[in-house]
């Protein structure tokens, strides 16, 4: 009785005669075929354990970006509703840190600053294809050479800053001998934010360098072959057969430039300080200026919520980009 019984739960499912919804339907066993003639499959242990052993790796993972990712982001956004200077008891004053930074001159200039950033940081990205499509040969010596253009990225931010510090120095700078005369860089509001930016394009560029020369080593060949038997070569063949297999790096490169466009503060501080008179500050100069000068949390957060949305605008509209050509 028990082995026909289980045999008649495992076997196709018998037509109900009741009508649509009834109980009859709603009892399919797991087994049963669904509506659209296939059958069901029942979760077998071995598919349960797996899938318990998922959730468990990745349960330390999720906990992570709960507590550093997630849980700072909704911090910052309360802290950006009350005033408080780190030491005494916090007020809440709704949106009037908002109010006052939208009314601050030295957030317009900061912004621009940043749009300046983003703009010339963007060169980047084509500069390091370019070294990376001249490194990525087999001649003698290229180890060497690789390694010559990978240096800037491993130094710190502070060291490129004063060695470009004493490169502008309009005293003894290199700059001042090669032109035959100084020119304070640093010291000219004009100046100050693209002689930063220069500096910070010389590590930036050979990171991207290196992110393609790895992109570079998973082309594939067939379709390259291909490519040079129907006469591609050049330019064309850069533009139609290799650029788009490097659109994931592409989009890596960029992502990566324009977060280090918007969140550059090291340079700053070490060369300028935000100055000559405010002229080179940025968003994450000007927040951290407000929260370690100022002790004003609540209006550094409203800085960072303000400086956190450009940054999820700008990569949601690229992600989307992105998986627009991918499909």
């Amino acid at each position: 009785m028990f082995h026909s019984a289980t045999h008649r739960a495992d076997g196709p499912a018998q037509p109900s005669a009741g009508p649509a919804g009834s109980s009859g339907d709603r009892a399919r066993t797991p087994g049963a075929a669904s509506p659209g003639g296939h059958r069901r499959r029942r979760v077998t242990p071995t598919a349960r354990r797996q899938r318990r052993a998922a959730f468990l790796f990745l349960a330390p993972a999720c906990v992570m970006v709960a507590i550093y990712v997630v849980w700072p982001i909704l911090s910052t956004l309360r802290l950006s509703l009350y005033n408080w200077d780190g030491m005494s008891p916090a007020s809440f004053v709704g949106l009037a840190n908002y109010v006052e930074l939208f009314h601050a001159p030295t957030f317009y200039t900061a912004l621009r600053n940043n749009l300046i950033w983003l703009v010339l940081f963007l060169l980047a990205p084509p500069a390091g294809l370019a070294i990376a499509l001249y490194l990525n040969q087999q001649v003698a010596g290229i180890r060497l050479v690789k390694s010559l253009f990978f240096a800037p990225f491993v130094l710190s931010g502070v060291v490129v800053g004063l060695i470009f510090a004493w490169f502008y120095d309009p005293t003894f700078g290199l700059l001042a001998l090669m032109l035959g005369h100084g020119i304070p860089v640093l010291g000219d509001a004009r100046l100050a934010t693209p002689g930063i930016i220069l500096a910070a394009l010389w590590p930036q560029t050979a990171y991207c360098m290196i992110l393609y020369l790895t992109g570079l080593t998973t082309l594939n060949s067939e379709q390259i072959e291909a490519a040079r038997m129907e006469g591609a070569k050049g330019w064309s063949m850069l533009w139609h057969v290799i650029l788009p297999q490097l659109r994931p790096t592409t989009f890596m490169a960029v992502v990566v430039t324009v977060i280090g466009a918007l969140r550059s503060f090291d340079l700053i501080s070490v060369m300028t300080g935000g100055g000559p008179f405010e002229s080179s500050t940025v968003l994450a100069y000007f927040m951290y200026d407000q929260a370690v000068k100022y002790y004003r949390l609540g209006y550094s957060a409203a800085i960072a919520v303000v400086l956190f949305a450009i940054m999820l605008v700008y990569i949601i509209y690229h992600l989307r980009h992105l998986i627009r050509n991918e499909r």
